[in-house]
């Protein structure tokens, strides 16, 4: 599924000041989510048929799409066993559809918005920091290419190339207290989720996004918290996606969880919440063989049981940070633990994202697995 929360709404506050020269520093919002919308007829591409992806191109950007997001996340170690969660995002906003008239009016005028989130967990150090970025495509601040591959917002990037089901990255990022040089290679090819591609999340026409998968990234490189540099290895996950609509508006939240487990199989799952909190029937995801093949899960293969929430000193919020996952088709039980409670990026939109373990019992016997999990809209 995935992903710009009130991210939108913030890109929007950027977006009416695009005029404006100097950038300056936006209040955080408490609001959850008012996300993912728009009208029919608004000049925008919507997402209706299934899709046949296409590489490098489909790993750049879509311009005439409204959202659009490259999402990474990973647990990484030291040699010594050291545990490390990252995450590093971009995210994609259309002002309007592009309009050559509009275009170079001014240096600062741009037609795309972005914004970007970097967090770093350290479990051994019980800390968990985050950082964002926020400007406009303009003046080469922010944007996303193809040839070559290579998506920026300000210092922060992912660079590299893809070709078929192969994709090697270079994530760069750094700020004051958190960095990271991490090179990625893809040991399986993309998954594409829902129908072919289309992922449906709502009853309206074109509510519905583009979204792929590369869940199995092999990552190696150097991470920094504080002053203190590790050498690290592990895996990641990205996940792609792009719309228009895609979001029904009785939509409150979700919960997203994307896990690496133990027999080399991949679980991306995610449950849609109405704002009563019950889940919605386009809740959704995909279980990916370590054979490859992949088993689509709709919203009655899953069931989800809250086993403890963790309340914010920050904002105040209880989230539900452990879960119990069955999926009985598929022979899978997994209890979902945070390595820290304590994951809310409390940024220019709030939600918690972080790292995960998992254990319990799968088609093979015991299983184990780590990855990270999303809980946007509380």
């Amino acid at each position: 599924m995935r992903r710009l929360l009130g991210a939108l709404w913030m890109l929007a506050v950027v977006a009416a000041c695009s005029e404006v020269a100097q950038e300056g520093p936006v209040a955080p919002q408490r609001t959850g989510l008012r996300l993912l919308g728009g009208e029919a007829g608004d000049g925008f591409a919507r997402a209706t048929e299934p899709r046949a992806f296409v590489f490098p191109a489909d790993h750049g950007p879509h311009p005439e799409y409204r959202t659009e997001w490259w999402y990474f996340t990973g647990n990484l170690a030291t040699t010594s066993g050291r545990h490390f969660g990252f995450e590093l995002t971009f995210f994609r906003y259309a002002l309007g559809p592009a309009d050559a008239a509009r275009a170079g009016a001014s240096a600062w005028r741009a037609e795309q918005v972005w914004m970007a989130h970097f967090a770093v967990t350290d479990t051994e150090g019980g800390r968990f920091i985050a950082r964002e970025r926020l400007t406009r495509e303009a003046l080469g601040l922010a944007g996303a290419e193809t040839d070559p591959l290579r998506v920026w917002v300000k210092e922060w990037a992912a660079a590299g190339q893809g070709v078929g089901d192969e994709l090697t990255l270079r994530l760069d990022a750094r700020d004051d207290a958190i960095a990271l040089g991490l090179d990625l290679t893809s040991t399986v090819g993309h998954v594409a989720h829902g129908n072919r591609g289309l992922d449906t999340k709502g009853a309206g026409a074109g509510n519905a996004s583009h979204y792929y998968s590369v869940p199995r990234l092999a990552a190696n490189g150097r991470l920094t918290v504080e002053g203190e540099t590790f050498t690290v290895e592990g895996l990641a996950w990205l996940d792609r996606e792009w719309s228009t609509s895609s979001l029904d508006p009785g939509t409150g939240g979700w919960d997203w969880f994307a896990l690496h487990l133990s027999d080399g199989s991949s679980l991306m799952f995610y449950r849609l919440r109405t704002q009563s909190g019950e889940a919605s029937p386009y809740s959704s995801g995909s279980l990916l063989r370590a054979d490859g093949a992949r088993i689509p899960l709709a919203a009655s293969d899953v069931e989800l049981t809250v086993l403890e929430h963790w309340t914010s000193g920050t904002s105040g919020v209880r989230y539900p940070v452990a879960w119990r996952l069955e999926a009985p088709a598929a022979g899978l039980t997994l209890d979902v633990q945070p390595y820290l409670e304590n994951q809310e990026l409390d940024l220019s939109v709030r939600y918690w994202e972080g790292a995960v373990r998992a254990a319990g019992q799968g088609p093979g016997g015991a299983l184990t697995g780590q990855g990270y999990l999303e809980l946007a809209g509380y």
